[in-house]
Order: structure tokens, then sequence, then C-alpha cells
């Protein structure tokens, strides 16, 4: 009996070399803006204590004039911006770039107990500090009815 070595990887290789080359030569498996472009999403904390829910983002670059905080009707939290890059000099030659740039969104689903017309925003040292204070529940109602 003859033993054979197998290379269970062989296949997924192969397909993997023809979607790059594929790229290369301006083909559609994969948009190419992909894999050129980058893409801006700020890193998010979010915590929460007895009284608030906080949300943290980095957001370094900016200033507080480059971002936009919303909230809408069905209590969506938006935070969006756009971090725009330094212009290039004739007299500077890059050689790697590895800060991202462009635009950002960033939603959050606000529960029923935070009251949104409370919401506060601090911008320090490049961190967007969003404070969302609680509120109580609102206890159901019970009306008793009367049997005739």
């Amino acid at each position: 009996m003859k033993l054979v070595r197998v290379n269970p990887f062989a296949e997924f290789d192969a397909i993997t070399r023809r979607m790059f080359n594929d790229i290369d030569r301006g083909g559609v498996m994969f948009n190419q803006e992909k894999f050129t472009k980058p893409t801006l999403t700020p890193r998010v904390d979010v915590a929460e204590d007895k009284a608030n829910y906080y949300i943290h983002a980095e957001l370094a670059g900016m200033s507080k004039d480059d971002v936009k905080i919303a909230v809408n009707e069905d209590r969506t939290l938006t935070i969006s911006g756009e971090k725009k890059q330094e212009e290039k000099t004739e007299d500077k030659n890059y050689y790697r770039v590895e800060r991202k740039y462009g635009s950002f969104i960033r939603s959050f689903n606000v529960p029923e107990t935070v009251d949104v017309t409370n919401i506060a925003a601090k911008f320090e040292n490049g961190v967007l500090h969003l404070t969302l204070p609680k509120t109580e529940p609102a206890k159901p109602s019970v009306t008793e009815i009367t049997i005739q």
C-alpha cells in the first residue's frame, strides 16, 4: 500500500490565489476599492453604573467640530463624523501611511430607561465621552374593573 500526502488546504489556496489574481487583472470577484481604501471605525467602550450609561469613542486626530451626535425617534443614538487627511506636501516622501481617514457612522440602540433629552457630551484629548442618564422605568398602571 502506498501512502499519499494530502493537503486539505490546497483547494482553498488555489481559490484564494484566483481571487487575488482577478483583482490584479481588474476582475469582478472583489471590488478593489475594498482593499485599497481604508475605512474608519472608531473604537468604542460602553459601560454603565446605577445612574448612567457611558459611551467613550476614540476619535484621535479629530476636533469636536468634526463630530455630530443625534438621537432619532426610534431611540437610535448616532455618532458620525469625518477625519480629514492632512495635505501632503511636495517636499515629503511618504514611505508608509497607516493612519486611517474618512467618514464614519456608529449607531447604538438606546434603552427606554434613558432620558434622551439630558444626554451629555464632552470631547477631551481625542476621546468623545457621552453620559446617558437613566430614569426610573414607568410603572405599569393597574386599573381595577368592577364586576356588575
